[in-house]
């Protein structure tokens, strides 16, 4: 029995080898991070606080290092692992920026120019005052375009018939002949529908906005764990997490995996990818260090919306967060049955993504305290 056992150890380790080794492709894990400790501590408050599963990379001058806690299917107890394919909800939109800005620098589009000239009129019909919303105004979340998934027809939809196959123009649907909620470029609010728009602007383009974004991020990156419309077997991944939610805000989770698969496989833009937590830091990462973009186009990234305050809020797809103290720029995201986060400390030059398997769309008290275990996340990178 004893030799068995063994044996089956040195069989567990070969596995992980070469896990590690297909993984993380060239990237060494770094074994000896000297903030493994604080964090994983803070990963098990987490899953303690009722969080399901939890799992995060960091990129820092220590080099790499992945973590994970809890489970990624808490039905057979699953342990969630590094390889765990997470969701990475509206971090998606930062990918169809990219797309929308290397169109810019190859001349394609302008991105002054209205969105008309590029969004075919099956589409802007639904869109009150299309000509005076420009490119611009979509990736910075200045349009005044209503938000489609907010609007209660969709939402009841969604719910009672989550196989319905939603479409692009179904969701335009839901805001059509809706007034602007304000004057074009007058102010900042965050709205999906801005994004489902660059989405169908780069296929009328391209001819294939999915292709296109593989072509000009995932393999130029080799990012050989992430995943999109269009991808063979696409949502449908082993790897990939269970989902849960807290749908009647007492703090019992459900399993929300069906409606949660099935909600971002139909969504572009807006939503829709998913990745392993290295993966999404190696694109944040290729992205700030000029890998996908030009300098000056990624400064052109970084010109900020401002909020109510006059505070620094949105660029062109890229978010402008303040954690601890520090600068962090970023993205991101949430759904029915997960949430992510996924940043780069500038001054300390830091990289992080850490990705949960629990809703953030519904109200739960272990939100409340799930906030303030984040809060000690940061602090730890940045200390």
């Amino acid at each position: 029995m004893i030799i068995r056992i063994y044996m089956m150890r040195i069989y567990f380790i070969s596995c992980f080898l070469v896990w590690i080794t297909v993984a993380f492709a060239q990237e060494s894990i770094n074994a000896n991070y000297s903030k493994a400790a604080e964090i994983d501590s803070a990963l098990q408050q987490l899953v303690k606080e009722g969080v399901p599963g939890v799992s995060m990379a960091v990129y820092s001058k220590e080099g790499w290092w992945t973590t994970s806690a809890g489970y990624s299917k808490l039905e057979d107890k699953t342990l969630m692992q590094s390889s765990n394919l997470q969701y990475l909800q509206s971090v998606s939109k930062t990918f169809m920026a990219v797309c929308i800005l290397k169109l810019y620098e190859q001349g394609k589009i302008d991105l002054e120019a209205p969105m008309t000239k590029y969004l075919p009129e099956k589409f802007s019909r639904h869109i009150t005052d299309a000509g005076k919303i420009t490119i611009h105004m979509l990736m910075k979340h200045t349009s005044g375009i209503p938000e489609y998934n907010s609007i209660p027809a969709y939402i009841t939809k969604l719910l009672q018939h989550p196989d319905y196959p939603f479409t692009p123009e179904e969701y335009l649907q839901y805001i059509h002949g809706k007034p602007l909620t304000f004057v074009p470029g007058s102010k900042y609010s965050y709205r999906n529908t801005n994004y489902l728009i660059l989405a169908l602007i780069a296929d009328a383009i391209t001819g294939d906005h999915r292709k296109f974004l593989s072509d000009t991020i995932t393999k130029p990156l080799g990012l050989s764990n992430t995943f999109y419309q269009g991808d063979p077997g696409y949502i449908n991944y082993s790897n990939l997490v269970n989902s849960y939610w807290d749908r009647h805000s007492d703090g019992v989770l459900e399993n929300a995996t069906e409606l949660q698969r099935k909600n971002v496989a139909l969504l572009i833009g807006d939503d829709g990818i998913v990745a392993t937590p290295v993966d999404a830091v190696k694109f944040l990462r290729g992205l700030m260090e000029n890998k996908l973009l030009s300098a000056s186009t990624l400064e052109l990234m970084k010109s900020w919306a401002k909020d109510s305050k006059g505070n620094p809020t949105y660029g062109l797809g890229l978010d402008y967060a303040v954690f601890q103290n520090q600068i962090a720029y970023g993205h991101s995201g949430g759904g029915i049955g997960a949430g992510c986060q996924l940043y780069y400390f500038l001054e300390k030059n830091v990289y992080f993504f850490i990705g949960v398997n629990l809703g953030t769309v519904t109200e739960s008290p272990i939100h409340e305290v799930m906030g303030k275990t984040l809060d000690k996340i940061h602090k730890a990178l940045v200390e």
